[in-house]
């Protein structure tokens, strides 16, 4: 019988060989998951997770561009298999034969049931030993035990019945669910120094200088082989190194200058730039994984009365937005809890009323008489306190417009720190907040955005609306996928309505990659981006090839 050809096929044929340049935005000041998830995009370079995507799945199926990978789309990693034999309990067999990296005190053993057993205590604070992390997603508070049957099987046992909800928890692509070696913790207490790094990855980190770099090698022990060609043991790459460069204007002009191979969350406008004097290199278009956001305090005045926050709202043109500030690269619609890139979930624009609609339309008379309503005929003087440099001039084109309506917003910047304690933590602030990843348009799970405006650290907008509450254990209780799309639809529908938060737009990035860099097809767009890619590096990067032909001849 004739081969039929694999759609990969046209991607070329992988070669061995070669290293990859990597711009990291900030420096690494932890190299331990379960400390901070600051520096997620290399953690999981040599650590990997019991999933992983399905690098043989056609991308017109599903792309992989969203934070957010369903189970119909996972593979296994580490794992081989899993099942649910009873409600809440989660069974995963182990691959045999993998084996952590040749460094003390590992030394290279076998990676066994125990050490999932470990991590998931030490993440849960399930043992006495730890604190618990912050959990990656909801339903790990649910998690009761994790114990090893054998040496290659773990139970897990849930309070939630929700096998969905289950997958969600246990394989998110966050970089916390990457497996850490349980030798090196208890040695050393924790992973904070680099050369306590160890994992079961195929690149191993070899050196780290502060705020300069960090330098990866071929682990010759990975256990994986490339599921499309199952002939060639991985990986191809011989090193990956991550030069820290926080300065996006010195990164680009690094990139133009081919001393980076991949740059990562470059904006429209920077793409833009980049394909005029560089039209060679690559652009992989990928929506960001929240979308911009105005929080008012919902609890205070004048934000606690809801024709206010209607009134902010119809004073923003967003139309007019997303074609001159986005140069159109964006959708021109306002964003609920659901990213319109979430086909088949939420509460799409179109399916809106009329009358909600003209709620989110740009109508600044109809604005000045909702403020008038509520007693503010000449408008107020507020602020927004925020930490994203970046958005300063997003921020300043919101003022701008609210300034039509005669709301005079103050733009503070604080530095992180005083961010986490003045916000977060404090909740001091009293009247408006713009903190990116917001509580709208998300990529993630779905259950996840259930959590967006209930108690909690990340709750700027002070919402407590027993409705909204009530969603996430109806979620969590419900029996089939259908019941929890419809939930998920009403949970967007009630933001809608209660205006919670000023909804703005959902950004478009892009991932840029010089030519010689192969493999990819349109999975690319998540591998290094905030969307499904920082828990998935050491999969893809595994499977990334260099041309290196190529790469010689346009480098002279």
């Amino acid at each position: 019988m004739e081969k039929k050809d694999a759609w990969w096929d046209n991607l070329g044929k992988p070669q061995y060989g070669g290293n990859i340049v990597i711009r990291a935005n900030r420096n690494i000041i932890s190299f331990d998951p379960h400390i901070t998830e600051n520096q997620a995009n290399i953690y999981s370079a040599w650590m990997e997770r019991l999933v992983a995507d399905d690098w043989t799945l056609n991308p017109e199926i599903f792309d992989y561009k969203t934070h957010w990978h369903p189970a119909q789309y996972m593979k296994g990693n580490l794992a081989e298999s899993w099942e649910f034999p009873e409600p809440g309990t989660h069974v995963i067999h182990l691959r045999h034969g993998i084996h952590w990296q040749d460094i003390p005190p590992a030394n290279g053993r076998e990676f066994i049931a125990d050490d999932v057993v470990f991590h998931y205590n030490r993440l849960c604070g399930l043992d006495e030993e730890f604190q618990p992390s912050t959990p990656p997603a909801p339903g790990l508070h649910d998690l009761i035990s994790v114990t090893a049957a054998d040496k290659y099987t773990v139970i897990f046992k849930f309070k939630t019945h929700n096998p969905d909800l289950i997958m969600e928890a246990i394989h998110k692509v966050y970089p916390s669910l990457c497996l850490e070696n349980p030798d090196a913790v208890r040695k050393w207490g924790d992973l904070n120094d680099w050369h306590h790094a160890i994992g079961t990855g195929p690149f191993i980190l070899q050196d780290f200088v502060s705020f300069s770099s960090a330098t990866l090698v071929k682990n010759p022990n990975y256990w994986a082989h490339d599921d499309r060609y199952p002939q060639n043991k991985l990986p191809y790459l011989d090193s990956v190194k991550y030069l820290i460069i926080p300065d996006d204007n010195t990164a680009l002009d690094a990139m133009r200058s081919r001393q980076i191979d991949v740059l990562d969350v470059v904006k429209p406008l920077q793409a833009r730039a980049m394909r005029k004097t560089n039209p060679e290199i690559l652009q992989i278009p990928h929506p960001n994984s929240d979308a911009f956001t105005i929080e008012p305090r919902n609890d205070r005045p004048p934000f606690n009365d809801i024709r206010v926050r209607k009134a902010m709202q119809m004073a923003i043109d967003l139309p007019s937005i997303a074609k001159s500030y986005y140069e159109g690269t964006v959708e021109p619609y306002p964003v609920m809890l659901t990213s319109r890139y979430m086909k088949g979930w939420g509460f799409q624009w179109e399916e809106w009323p009329q009358a909600l609609k003209d709620e989110y339309t740009y109508n600044p008379s109809v604005a000045r008489a909702l403020l008038t309503e509520a007693g503010y005929p000449n408008g107020f003087k507020t602020n927004v306190v925020t930490d994203a440099p970046n958005s300063l001039d997003f921020l300043q084109m919101v003022r701008l417009y609210l300034l039509q309506i005669g709301i005079d917003m103050e733009i503070r910047m604080l530095d992180v720190p005083s961010f986490v304690s003045f916000v977060q933590n404090g909740h001091k602030h009293d009247q408006l907040v713009h903190c990116p990843p917001g509580p709208l348009g998300h990529t993630a799970s779905p259950f996840l955005e259930l959590t967006r405006f209930r108690e909690g650290p990340g709750n700027w907008a002070m919402v407590d609306d027993p409705v909204f509450n009530a969603f996430l254990p109806k979620a969590v209780a419900a029996a089939s996928a259908d019941e929890i799309k419809q939930i998920i639809k009403d949970a967007n529908e009630r933001v809608a309505r209660q205006h919670f938060t000023i909804s703005l737009l959902q950004p478009m990035y892009y991932s840029l990659c010089q030519p010689w860099v192969k493999g990819f097809n349109a999975q690319h767009g998540s591998t290094w981006g905030h969307t499904g890619g920082p828990g998935m590096l050491s999969f893809y990067l595994g499977r990334f090839w260099i041309d290196r032909q190529l790469k010689q001849s346009m480098m002279h």
